[in-house]
């Protein structure tokens, strides 16, 4: 069980050494395809890995649109020594996420036998389907991590789908967490800093990766402790930095 939610902040190469390098070495959320295509990025966190950090790969939906195949996704995580690799997941989409994690796993497996921890991402489009998408993990045997993505729309049904600190709180209350799997949460999102209070407690929760501190800093926005942040579009490409999941832009 985690003991505190680790932070991985996601910046652009030439800032690596600023703001991601942490002391001592904890948890690096990766991406694939930039650990494949730029040597100073896979460098960095080569030695990161070498100093004793956690690096989990993730697969590249977010940036590319699309998450890269199992032979690419196996090729990054041994080339920074990581010992998770995220998984393709489809957004509000529980059946779909869990049929591209199923055969993901496989080829990772047939690739690399049980060198990664397998990490699924947890998308509904409804609490129903939520439910039965955490079960299917929790019971897959190849899953030994969940993530759950963030969410910057404002939910006034409450969904556990949709607003992530009801569904951490749901699953605490009733017992559901397995000791066995690593929790994690993927981006920030609109309120992820002030979420980040109601999560503090959950301390079988191992980590949060976030791109909104290096951006907001770099536009000159304050991440305010009273209340959420506007964040305007990323300028640059969307390759510039991985912006954390999210269920709108």
């Amino acid at each position: 069980m985690a003991k505190g939610i680790d932070f991985s902040v996601i910046a652009p190469p030439a800032y690596l050494e600023d703001f991601v390098a942490q002391e001592p070495a904890r948890a690096h959320h990766v991406a694939a395809q930039r650990v494949l295509s730029d040597a100073v990025y896979r460098a960095f966190f080569a030695r990161e890995a070498e100093r004793g950090a956690e690096i989990i790969v993730d697969n590249g939906l977010f940036d590319l649109g699309y998450a890269l195949p199992a032979s690419s996704l196996v090729e990054a995580a041994l080339a920074v020594s990581a010992r998770e690799i995220i998984l393709p997941d489809v957004m509000q989409d529980g059946v779909a996420t869990l049929k591209a994690s199923e055969q993901a796993a496989r080829e990772i497996r047939e690739l690399s036998g049980d060198a990664f921890r397998l990490c699924a991402v947890l998308h509904a489009a409804d609490d129903e389907e939520w439910l039965r998408a955490y079960d299917a993990f929790v019971c897959s045997g190849w899953a030994g991590a969940i993530a759950l993505p963030a969410s910057r729309r404002p939910d006034p049904d409450g969904q556990l789908c949709r607003t992530r600190w009801l569904a951490t709180a749901y699953l605490k209350d009733r017992g559901l967490i397995d000791d066995l799997i690593v929790y994690r949460l993927l981006g920030l999102g609109r309120t992820g800093h002030l979420e980040l209070v109601e999560q503090r407690k959950h301390e079988w929760i191992s980590s949060v990766d976030g791109a909104a501190p290096v951006i907001l800093g770099a536009m000159g926005i304050s991440l305010l402790p009273e209340g959420p942040y506007e964040k305007p579009s990323t300028p640059g490409s969307r390759s510039s930095a991985r912006l954390p999941r999210t269920d709108s832009t």
